[in-house]
């Protein structure tokens, strides 16, 4: 018997189970998406499931289950087994779908932290990880900042600078997995129960540190590439892994771009440690763009805020607006689609 309550399973998963029409079956949560199947993990063991075809083809790409989901099964057949409900998400990761104004690409769900994964090379960029920070407190999930292979040639005075406003939000980890104590202590800030993703680009060490914390290889790695000096993309999928007495670890792509799916723009100013300036300037509807008395301007006019924090504020807010937006517009389409589908079918009842 597997404890599922080691992957995150509690009381109040119970009772939303308890609200299904499907409460008799089984239930797991989804260690590895396939491209036409999942791979579950349940009380009874791991099972490959499919979905039904209303699952199937009722749902949109970011309604299908994802790693991390918890859903309800009917076995069969020894190890497989057919998804027939979901329970509703919470703490979800997503994306803006590339090639999209507004479509969502999710990552993970029953997320309570999430690695941001940099490594103290070129790789290192305040820019992205500011994006991810946003993204991730929109979802109520605690961002942690690892900058990993810290056993590299770095310049730890001009990194502390760029972190400044950073590492006052969010606790701050410098890690590398040939030095045990720093992996020991990032290790101790998991829980058991806890659910952590990894996210950041390729090559920085996602998987071998998924390896590292697990105390075991559960995840394949790549060597460092001669040509480049960067460690090489291993991870294809994402995928779950329970660590030793402690949390689960979900392991995930790199990420090239990352776009924000931000519904609420003038949260951001929060988010990047501006709502502080933000809170005396002297309109309350202030963009802190060009208003006359903006406590944001000055601030960036005399250095109490740095520039780059500023223009990055800017950008990811346009970007979010942007988003927004779009959504809006989407759902009021398909909220006219559907009045409209519901007019035909009464149309069709009336004859």
């Amino acid at each position: 018997m597997i404890d599922l309550y080691k992957y995150g399973w509690n009381r109040k998963l119970d009772l939303l189970k308890q609200n299904s029409s499907y409460k008799a079956l089984a239930h797991g949560r989804i260690s590895v998406e396939h491209r036409t199947c999942y791979d579950v993990i349940s009380g009874n063991g791991l099972f490959q499931c499919e979905l039904t075809g209303n699952m199937m083809f009722g749902k949109s790409d970011s309604e299908l289950p994802c790693t991390g989901d918890w859903v309800l099964f009917q076995p069969y057949d020894g190890n497989k087994g057919i998804i027939v409900d979901m329970l509703p998400r919470e703490r979800t990761l997503y994306r803006k779908k590339n090639g999209t104004a507004a479509g969502k690409q999710v990552i993970a769900s029953y997320v309570d932290k999430a690695f941001i994964v940099q490594s103290l090379d070129d790789n290192f960029n305040v820019r992205r990880i500011e994006r991810f920070i946003v993204q991730l407190l929109d979802e109520n999930i605690d961002p942690v900042l690892i900058l990993n292979k810290s056993d590299l040639n770095f310049d730890r005075k001009k990194t502390d600078e760029a972190l400044e406003h950073i590492v006052s939000r969010i606790p701050v980890f410098f890690t590398s997995i040939h030095r045990t104590e720093t992996i020991a202590q990032l290790r101790k800030s998991v829980s058991e129960g806890e659910t952590i993703v990894i996210v950041g680009s390729s090559g920085v060490g996602k998987s071998s540190l998924v390896n590292a914390l697990c105390e075991k290889s559960v995840l394949l790695t790549s060597d460092i590439s001669q040509s480049t000096g960067k460690g090489r993309h291993t991870s294809t999928r994402r995928e779950m892994v329970l660590m030793n007495s402690s949390g689960v670890l979900i392991d995930t792509p790199g990420i090239r771009e990352f776009g924000l799916t931000v519904d609420d723009p003038y949260s951001l100013a929060e988010m990047l440690d501006i709502s502080i300036y933000a809170e005396t300037c002297r309109f309350k509807n202030c963009t802190h763009t060009n208003e006359p008395g903006c406590a944001v301007l000055e601030a960036v006019n005399n250095g109490q805020l740095d520039i780059k924090v500023y223009e990055s504020y800017l950008k990811l807010k346009r970007e979010a607006w942007h988003f927004s937006a779009s959504e809006h517009e989407k759902r009021k389409k398909d909220k006219s689609l559907s009045k409209l589908v519901d007019e035909v079918k009464k149309q069709k009842e009336n004859f």
